[in-house]
């Protein structure tokens, strides 16, 4: 059987990337794909950047390697964290930490002042775990699939893209770092926050640097919940997932529209690429509190990888034959 060629777009989400990691290492050991582009935000960047990393140092086996070592590392470090579930949240069985008096503590202290304060060392155990893990000589060498990291200049408030040749390692923290938790990482004389706010993930660069017109969202924050968040917590979660979900939305809507213009024949398909847009979610995601993705406890993470596997064989089971030919995605009833 011949591999399908397709694109994938990771979002980001904390912990959460960890299922993140369970859809891709279960693309990878499918082996019947071949991946000609990756485009990440946050999470998504540090797992498309490890990916690429260890793709390039050895193939499919480098990059399920790599990326296993990437998060056991993550939870290593969060284990001397002060910032851990309460034995209230253990006992309940919750992965969350809205219990805990260091998380409480903390988030409090966010609010109130700004990591220039609280944080004037600027001290970031994750930097340390992407530099350790991730060869960017590698990186840069990548000429099997494109790479695109996302961050948003806080000058401008417009989005960067930064492709597999210009990647570094302050590229990465840019793209995840939130502005109530890190200082604004300097590229080129100009801060950058969370490349989020502008694209979780941006999918345009995949259409104008590929020929393969499959994208595959690998989705974190639910885009739609059916009921009303009522506590101050459960307000600010919601509020994060429409603003992380909305620049998403507007190019998923842009993309329809493309197509409905193609069928049409207003434009020739010679000329525009007709996307197909894919995604692979579960709800297993939703319950999860927002607190839990700072948890990265390895029983944790090694949850939400399983929950990506499943989510991966789950979805090449019923789409693997739409691939090349249909999105399975209705992005007219979605998001219209």
């Amino acid at each position: 059987m011949t591999a399908k060629r397709i694109n994938l777009a990771l979002q980001g989400g904390g912990a959460h990337g960890a299922f993140t990691w369970g859809v891709l290492d279960y693309f990878l050991e499918d082996n019947r794909f071949v991946i000609d582009g990756l485009t990440g935000t946050s999470a998504g960047a540090m797992n498309a950047v490890v990916l690429a990393s260890g793709f390039q140092e050895n193939g499919v086996d480098g990059a399920r390697e790599k990326l296993e070592e990437f998060w056991r590392q993550v939870s290593q470090h969060a284990f001397l964290s002060p910032i851990k579930r309460s034995p209230i949240d253990i006992a309940l069985g919750h992965w969350s930490l809205d219990f805990s008096p260091s998380f409480l503590a903390f988030e409090l202290l966010s609010r109130f002042s700004s990591p220039y304060e609280f944080n004037p060392l600027n001290i970031n155990p994750l930097r340390d775990v992407v530099e350790s893990i991730v060869d960017f000589d590698r990186v840069h060498r990548c000429s099997k699939l494109k790479l695109f990291v996302a961050a948003t200049n806080v000058f401008t408030g417009k989005i960067r893209v930064f492709s597999e040749k210009d990647v570094t390692l302050d590229a990465v923290m840019a793209s995840a770092c939130l502005p109530h938790l890190f200082q604004a990482v300097e590229i080129d004389g100009e801060p950058y926050w969370d490349g989020g706010y502008m694209g979780n993930p941006p999918i345009y660069p995949l259409f104008y640097n590929t020929g393969t017109p499959d994208v595959v969202l690998i989705q974190i924050n639910p885009i739609e919940r059916r009921e009303t968040p009522k506590t101050a917590r459960e307000i600010l979660n919601r509020l994060n997932e429409i603003t992380f979900n909305s620049t998403l939305l507007r190019e998923l809507r842009a993309v329809d529209f493309v197509s409905r213009l193609i069928e049409d024949g207003k434009l020739s398909q010679d000329e525009y690429m007709k996307v197909f847009i894919h995604r692979v979610t579960t709800d297993e995601l939703k319950p999860l509190q927002a607190s839990s993705k700072v948890n990265a406890e390895w029983a944790f993470l090694k949850e939400l990888k399983a929950m990506g596997r499943r989510a991966a064989e789950t979805w090449i089971d019923s789409h693997f034959d739409d691939i090349g030919k249909r999105s399975t995605v209705d992005l007219r009833g979605e998001f219209g």
